[in-house]
């Protein structure tokens, strides 16, 4: 059996926690600390980790600073309701940056970034 986790390093272990579970609906780990914590919602776990703690040849480490961090990457999250989702995190005021829309494949789905700029897409089943 597997299971999967993906983990997150972020600039403020506390303000990426905050922003996943007051935005986006997560739980958050008990065993919370300012260097690593886990978000749960469901079968998706999210571990955020502290940039800082990286050795200094990891590859977040050497990116240009300009340069968003997961390029080339979507997280995608799939919700029972993506129009009741949509409308909680609107109401939330967090910035969304593609308004909820059909797609070409018959999906629903909105993007939006974190606080640390990975890109995240809210889709239909």
């Amino acid at each position: 059996m597997m299971t999967s986790r993906i983990e997150l390093f972020v600039q403020n272990v506390a303000a990426s926690a905050d922003f996943y579970v007051r935005v986006l609906g997560f739980s958050s780990s008990e065993k919370q600390t300012a260097e690593y914590t886990v978000v749960r919602s469901g079968g998706v776990q999210i571990g955020l980790g502290a940039l800082a703690n990286l050795p200094q040849d990891h590859p977040l480490q050497l990116r240009h600073p300009n340069e968003r961090k997961g390029i080339g990457v979507e997280i995608v999250i799939e919700v029972d309701d993506v129009d009741a989702f949509y409308e909680k995190v609107r109401s939330s005021g967090y910035p969304i940056q593609e308004a909820l829309t059909v797609r070409p494949w018959g999906l629903k789905d909105f993007r939006l970034q974190d606080p640390d700029g990975y890109y995240l897409r809210i889709t239909s089943r």
